[in-house]
């Protein structure tokens, strides 16, 4: 403990620069070269079907770990080309209370009867995927990593349309859908719920209580890497996925965060929907007055917006 606080100390009175941050994992440009290759689905359980589509546990390749995933796809014939595909990134849940099928059941449902392929992957660590948790996506870029695995193997599947990809992500998996839309190309739109979207400096401020207690947590190491965002700004642009929004060149963004979200705070997404509008980036920011961190009432009304994005941009 005395020798991370040490580290910790240190590196707040002299921190990386921005030059010496090109070789940190969560550096933009060095997830950008990496290959994130994925796999071909395995079928690990079929489950029972869904109104119009059927449902199955897949498992894909990541880093050199089997990571599964619910996999859901439309009866029928394909449209031309194929199927459009949404990899549906969730929230942050302990991973030890996590289990494939449980949570988000309503959501993937929705854009499953909607006629998309829905693939929502578990992250390493998570249910029975293999790995060691990371934390969360913000200090470390591992679930990233696997999403984008996901989306690669997800263009493996016949029947899918590799050219109309898309994201969703709720709070953690917010995060995860933007830096995976501009580190990839592939992912064509993106939609946010409650999205934990601000820059570092904000994180930082709305996020306090979130890995505190444990000097090993990878928000602890990050500090012990950079330093405070205030002493560092060079370094924390040079990770932060809100320094590259030009980069994604005219691919879509949708956001909803409701007003008494009391988990993600409602300025992450204010700031993300500004930033956007100021780099000329198309965006759609839905605000849901009081309602929680699920927009629990307002999911119908959430859902239908996100559908509709995903069939105009898709």
């Amino acid at each position: 403990m005395l020798h991370v606080r040490s580290a910790l100390l240190l590196a707040l009175l002299s921190p990386l620069t921005a030059a010496q941050t090109t070789d940190h994992p969560l550096s933009i440009e060095r997830m950008r070269a990496r290959t994130y290759p994925g796999s071909a689905l395995t079928t690990r359980q079929t489950l029972s079907p869904g109104a119009n589509y059927t449902r199955r546990v897949v498992s894909y390749q990541s880093d050199g770990l089997r990571i599964n995933a619910l996999l859901t796809v439309p009866n029928g014939t394909p449209p031309k080309g194929g199927w459009p595909a949404i990899v549906f990134n969730h929230g942050y849940i302990p991973p030890n209370e996590y289990r494939t099928t449980e949570r988000y059941v309503a959501y993937v449902d929705a854009f499953a009867r909607a006629g998309f392929v829905v693939l929502k992957p578990d992250y390493r660590g998570h249910g029975s995927s293999q790995g060691q948790p990371a934390g969360t996506s913000y200090w470390s870029p591992e679930y990233t990593t696997d999403v984008l695995n996901a989306a690669s193997s997800l263009k493996t599947l016949p029947g899918v349309n590799k050219a109309r990809l898309g994201m969703w992500g709720h709070s953690m998996g917010g995060h995860i859908t933007l830096r995976a839309m501009v580190v990839s190309p592939d992912i064509k739109a993106g939609v946010v719920w409650a999205g934990v979207v601000g820059p570092y400096d904000l994180l930082f401020k709305a996020l306090l209580q979130w890995g505190r207690g444990d000097p090993n947590d990878p928000r602890a190491r990050l500090l012990a890497t950079l330093g405070r965002p205030e002493r560092n700004p060079a370094a924390y642009r040079a990770i932060s996925p809100n320094a590259y929004l030009a980069d994604l060149r005219g691919r879509p963004l949708q956001l909803h965060h409701a007003t008494g979200d009391t988990h993600v705070p409602y300025s992450l997404s204010q700031s993300l929907a500004s930033s956007l509008k100021a780099a000329g980036q198309p965006v759609t920011f839905y605000t849901y007055a009081g309602d929680n961190h699920d927009l629990s009432r307002n999911l119908k009304a959430a859902l239908d917006r996100s559908i509709a994005f995903f069939k105009t941009h898709l």
